[in-house]
């Protein structure tokens, strides 16, 4: 079989020489009707045309003799031997190229919010589409519904359309065509240094600005928050934040975890632990008294005294139906404690039926 130019190129200069969907520049040459020349020196000629002709129609236009373009090689030698070029592909393949190095060095970028749905914001750069996470938005654009209804948030969202507001690239995905942004990233150093005041264990003061379904916000310093995690607001069960407490309440917590650029606070832990309490007056074989508090996928939730709560396990009635026949919320009722392990918070209960 014949060895074309190409091959030949390739095997005498393997490092230099050009290769598939590589970016190159060259000089244009001249143009004959739908066919545009390249000087590609020191390699050969390239072509643009056919429908990468078409495509850069507008960009061509403007070209002369001696003007420096960059091209995309899209074939690396055709039938009249030369390579095969693509202007547009290119502008796509520098577009992507600087996304990439803007997310490499962080770089803030002010972009307008175009859409919004209940996940996030749509944003646009240089004509690719981005999503920026409701996750990744800061403190004063981040939606605080109480209820964490979906359409709620869509609707604070939506407020933010036509705004613009700075951001960084954090995720590029050219095959997807697609860009991830954060809000949160823009002061990434000047939160890792506010951060850096504080550590595991510190107790803070704070002011609550946010309450949505799965905890509270508090205000720990101008431009950082915490987040007190439901399961971290009591040491009694807690069906809602709300009930508990208020936007613009003053409350003192204590800093559990540091990760991530998040602050993870509790406010239970400034409490006394009913379970050190109760770890002496109760163990396992005791009939005890207790109040049913919630009925879950696995059963129900009693509690025997402020703040311990254990678990009667589903499979102790012939179905939910006979368990909540049997079991009302906010009634007393006999039980048996099977297992009592204080220091890892775990009760299960057996129901002594009438």
């Amino acid at each position: 079989m014949e060895t074309s130019r190409m091959e030949a190129l390739l095997k005498d200069n393997p490092v230099n020489i050009p290769r598939l969907d590589d970016l190159i520049e060259g000089t244009v040459i001249g143009q004959e009707g739908s066919m545009l020349f390249i000087d590609l020196s020191p390699f050969r000629t390239g072509i643009i045309y056919g429908r990468e002709f078409n495509n850069a129609k507008d960009i061509i236009k403007s070209l002369k003799p001696g003007d420096k373009i960059i091209a995309k090689t899209f074939e690396l030698e055709n039938e009249q031997g030369y390579i095969s070029l693509s202007l547009k592909e290119a502008k796509k393949e520098i577009i992507w190229r600087e996304a990439e190095e803007l997310q490499k060095n962080k770089t803030p970028l002010t972009l307008p919010i175009t859409d919004a749905n209940k996940g996030g914001l749509i944003m646009e750069w240089k004509g690719i589409q981005g999503f920026l996470p409701a996750s990744q938005l800061k403190s004063e654009h981040y939606p605080k519904i109480q209820d964490g209804d979906k359409g709620k948030i869509e609707e604070e969202l939506k407020k933010l359309i036509g705004k613009k507001i700075k951001a960084v690239i954090i995720s590029t995905n050219q095959k997807e065509k697609k860009l991830i942004f954060s809000e949160k990233g823009t002061e990434v150093e000047k939160i890792k240094e506010l951060i850096s005041q504080y550590k595991i264990g510190d107790i803070i003061e704070g002011e609550i600005t946010g309450i949505v379904d799965f905890g509270v916000f508090v205000k720990i310093a101008e431009d950082l928050e915490g987040l007190v995690h439901i399961s971290e607001l009591d040491w009694s069960l807690v069906e809602s934040p709300a009930d508990l407490f208020k936007t613009g309440q003053r409350v003192a917590a204590q800093i559990i975890n540091i990760a991530d650029g998040k602050i993870s606070l509790s406010i239970k832990n400034l409490k006394p632990n009913p379970w050190e309490e109760a770890k002496d007056k109760y163990k396992a074989g005791d009939e005890v008294k207790g109040v049913v508090i919630k009925f879950n996928k696995h059963g129900v939730l009693a509690s025997i005294e402020e703040g311990v709560a254990g678990l009667v396990h589903i499979s102790e009635f012939k179905s939910e139906a006979d368990m909540k026949q049997k079991l009302e919320l906010g009634k007393s009722y006999p039980f048996k404690i099977t297992v009592f392990e204080p220091k890892e918070q775990r009760l299960i209960l057996n129901y002594l039926a009438d």
